[in-house]
């Protein structure tokens, strides 16, 4: 009886004051209500109830590599297309010369991301995934995102007409003003959209051959833009059908396009494309004679074949990120290695 009576007290001093560590007791329940109580009462002892989750706290030199988009560097590597096709490949100097534009290339394309995050930060704080890039929660200042986009689309033009030559030069600070002016305006005009950012790719595809003093085929231009505008309208498809009902949530633009109107835009590309390959492959004077096997013709079946399988995810709506497609699609790898394995026998006269 002593024992019951001592716990009845301790109980009833828990009931009074509640529990040191801030864990009332059972008989609150009576007095709170049961909601309350209980909810309480799933509270861990020794341990406050967590608010809100935080996102992880970025410092400033990480916060200003996540802006300047590191994933998107590997479209960069179209900087070697021009000279790989010509075969300009197999000397140090040109390696150091492609290398170089890389670098320049992904220095104007990360200022472009700096200057458009920075201006976007007041309305990224309002979207749902926007809001948690560095820019706009905060971890990067807006004035340090402009005055380093600024000095990096100032630079990376200078740097060119040193070490490479004008024309160069000309094109990185043509694809500066071009990205900038679709991040103020262009972006909301219909049409001229895809045609800004299918010129970027072909841009980039450019730069390498100008960079070097390569001529660049008529052929090759056209497949390129064509490509590009290919994959550029199946990620604006895969966008629209993906986010159907919540468009407020996605690109505002994308509200205006039709799902047929994209789905006609990227199947046209596509067929241009193929077409214009194997225009260019077929060329009298790109074909080697003394070669084992007519290579550059027979990788007229590996790029039909890319552009098949890469039709699939666009046709799925599944073709929102072309990176992640490209480098994750095992099929589309293996298709793609072949293909680079017979053009480049066609380059090296094997």
């Amino acid at each position: 009886m002593t024992e019951r009576t001592e716990r009845r007290e301790e109980v009833g001093a828990m009931d009074v004051g509640g529990a040191g560590d801030g864990t009332p007791s059972v008989h609150a329940s009576a007095r709170g209500g049961r909601g309350s109580a209980a909810a309480l009462l799933d509270r861990p002892r020794g341990k406050s109830v967590p608010g809100p989750r935080a996102a992880a706290t970025v410092g400033l030199p990480a916060g200003l590599l996540k802006t300047a988009r590191p994933r998107q560097w590997v479209k960069n590597v179209l900087v070697v297309a021009a000279p790989a096709a010509a075969g300009e490949l197999f000397s140090w100097q040109a390696a150091a010369q492609l290398v170089l534009v890389f670098l320049l290339f992904t220095a104007a394309a990360s200022a472009v991301y700096l200057i458009n995050d920075a201006r976007d930060a007041e309305a990224d704080r309002a979207h749902p995934v926007k809001r948690n890039r560095p820019v706009a929660a905060g971890y990067v200042p807006v004035a340090v995102a402009y005055a380093i986009g600024g000095g990096l689309a100032v630079l990376a033009p200078l740097v060119a007409a040193t070490l490479c030559n004008p024309i160069t030069a000309a094109l990185l600070t043509a694809y500066v003003g071009m990205q900038l002016a679709y991040c103020i305006s262009l972006k909301h005009v219909l049409v001229v959209d895809l045609v800004v950012v299918t010129t970027g790719f072909v841009m980039r595809a450019m730069i390498g051959g100008l960079a070097l003093g390569i001529p660049l085929s008529r052929w090759f231009l056209i497949t390129t833009g064509f490509g590009a505008l290919f994959m550029v309208s199946a990620k604006r498809y895969s966008e629209a059908v993906q986010m159907a009902g919540k468009a407020g949530a996605t690109r505002g633009l994308l509200s205006e396009y039709t799902t047929g109107y994209l789905r006609f835009v990227w199947q046209l590309a596509a067929g241009a494309a193929v077409l214009a390959y194997c225009l260019w492959a077929m060329e009298e004077g790109g074909v080697a004679r003394t070669s084992l096997l007519p290579w550059r013709q027979l990788s007229m079946v590996a790029f039909i074949l890319a552009v098949l399988r890469y039709a699939v995810f666009a046709d799925r709506g599944t073709a929102g990120e072309p990176e992640d497609v490209v480098l994750r699609d095992r099929a589309l790898a293996l298709i793609g290695l072949a293909w680079v394995a017979m053009y480049g026998l066609a380059v090296a006269n094997w």
